[in-house]
């Protein structure tokens, strides 16, 4: 399988598509836009979790691995789901999330009913002798990792929300139990696995304080050696028995070596790796509930060491800018106001043309923004609610604790899929589970396919792209102009082939002369620019929020 020609479009299923009007979105939803996804161009359709859970935290909180959760619809709207996507050519992949079950999990329920056989499925501890939690660890939600397990006087692990109690993977029975899911799965039809926050599973059995360094806390149980141990494992009793099954790892905090190691060329762990550190160059301090501009050049740093150490180790990228996790990235990284087009299909070009896999999160193909609420009551994402409280507990005022969070809430990227212009976007006939972004007359599928210069077209383009050329989907990765303080570019190689790709970050005109970069400017031909076709000169241009490409052939 060449992952370098894939495409995978994901979908929040809760915000893409009601059929059965009750303001959420459901399986009937995403069965019925096939054609419009196949139509994309993609190969493959990641969707967020819809198993049965109490939703306290958007589906990840997972209560029955094998079950669809009756707001998505029936086992008989999956099996036509999957029998629509097969017929349209399209794979579907599946979100596991394996950290953590939901306390409603029947697993969970049966250790709290006193169960030593599922206790041991869970990191249940006593208190210290002080009295103090078992580990002054700190949830990732916020506050305290320790939850009171029952009237026991013990608590268990939960380093996420309070309803998400760690697994623990150093028991087989859990390991076998999550072999079963994944290979129902694949009997079903399924396709491909993402797996969530996979690189934390492999927390020691004796758990230690930390020193109160976050980073240093997180190297406790993060990529520790038995991760690719415990992946290797659920790689040779599941999804490695078959050649035609695409696996991601959601890695946080990781780093190049393990994700070389996750994502080798021998195939014995996962087909490629989500990393997320190019999506922290807008934290303050490290901080992400800060308002602050993006640093323009450690974002080409992590870019660039990342397209090279994956490549030099062998390992595979996922390519993204967007996801179910972050605000928009057009209106983190580009202008939204005075160039949509321009910095939305900047930003696409500057990764397609990269060497990895490239995602597509639903409606960024269409240019769609961060929504412009006016209150948290708005928002219903449990970090984005937390982190206002902290926020105001840290003396902020209510205007400024919600200027952070409207421009750093996940529930940015969560606002309904935009279809048309009719009421509700064509999302739903009713009011939606969150408030539709007041711009959908504007931006939406529609009025995006009757213009053929848009950003779905554009996009469309680049996917075509990658699946026609080799210097693409196959070829190394150089970069150039490292030290520019706006073009991010780089040169990808495929036998006597060379493509360029300039990127300009900002909005004002740059301009460069190709000769200090080429020296043989005169075998480069236009290949496709947000801006046209331009003749290859000695001194090119690159104009707000342009993005050009030249190939040599």
């Amino acid at each position: 399988m060449n992952l370098g020609k894939k495409v995978i479009y994901q979908i929040y299923p809760r915000s893409y598509k009601d059929t059965n009007n009750d303001g959420i979105g459901d399986l009937r939803g995403i069965a019925s836009k096939a054609s419009y996804i196949r139509e994309l161009g993609v190969d493959m359709v990641w969707l967020n979790p819809f198993f049965i859970s109490p939703q306290n935290d958007n589906g990840y909180d997972i209560a029955d691995y094998y079950h669809i959760d009756e707001k998505f619809g029936s086992e008989e709207d999956l099996d036509n789901l999957i029998k629509v996507f097969d017929e349209n050519g399209l794979g579907l992949m599946f979100d596991m999330v394996f950290n953590h079950t939901s306390t409603d999990h029947e697993w969970f329920q049966k250790a709290l009913a006193g169960d030593k056989y599922y206790q041991d499925f869970y990191y249940i501890r006593d208190l210290k002798e002080d009295g103090s939690l078992p580990t002054n660890w700190e949830s990732k939600f916020g506050g305290e990792a320790w939850a009171p397990f029952g009237d026991t006087g013990k608590y268990y692990l939960c380093l996420y929300d309070k309803t998400q109690a760690d697994l623990n993977w150093h028991n087989p029975n859990v390991r076998e139990e999550l072999f079963k899911i994944v290979n129902y799965w694949i009997d079903r039809g399924i396709k491909g696995f993402r797996f969530d926050v996979l690189n934390v599973i492999g927390k020691d059995q004796i758990l230690k304080d930390s020193n109160g360094n976050i980073v240093e806390e997180k190297a406790l149980y993060t990529d520790t050696p038995r991760v690719h141990k415990w992946i290797r494992e659920l790689n040779n009793n599941t999804f490695g028995k078959y050649s035609d099954i695409i696996t991601v790892g959601e890695m946080s905090s990781t780093n190049i070596r393990n994700s070389v190691m996750y994502s080798s060329n021998d195939d014995t762990e996962l087909s490629m790796v989500f990393s997320f550190h190019h999506l922290k160059v807008d934290y303050e301090n490290g901080d992400k509930w800060t308002d602050t501009s993006f640093d323009f050049m450690k974002l080409k740093e992590i870019f660039n060491d990342w397209q090279v150490g994956m490549e030099e180790g062998g390992g595979w990228n996922a390519l993204f800018w967007n996801n179910h996790d972050q605000p928009r990235a057009n209106n983190r990284f580009g202008d939204v106001k005075n160039y949509p087009y321009q910095s939305a299909t900047m930003l696409a070009q500057s990764i397609h043309m990269m060497r990895g896999t490239p995602y597509i999160y639903m409606g960024e193909e269409i240019g769609m923004t961060d929504p412009s609420y006016e209150s948290i009551d708005d928002y219903r994402d449990i970090e984005s609610k937390n982190a206002y409280k902290m926020l105001k507990e840290k003396g902020l005022s209510d205007a400024d604790a919600f200027n952070i969070i409207s421009k750093k809430s996940r529930d940015n990227s969560r606002t309904p899929m935009q279809w048309d212009d009719s009421a509700n976007a064509g999302f739903s006939n009713e009011t939606p589970w969150i408030a539709v972004n007041d711009n959908y007359k504007k931006v939406n599928v529609a009025k995006a396919r009757e213009d053929q210069k848009s950003v779905y077209y554009y996009y469309k383009k680049l996917i075509s792209l990658r699946k026609n050329e080799e210097l693409i989907s196959d070829g190394s990765y150089k970069p150039i102009l490292e030290d520019h303080p706006s073009i991010f570019a780089y040169i990808r190689e495929y036998g006597n082939q060379k493509l360029i790709n300039f990127n300009n970050f900002y909005g004002k005109e740059v301009e460069l002369s190709l000769t200090e970069i080429l020296t043989d400017i005169k075998d480069y031909e236009y290949l496709l620019g947000n801006y046209g076709e331009v003749e290859v000169e000695e001194k090119i241009k690159l104009r707000p929020y342009e993005s050009l490409a030249l190939i040599k052939r």
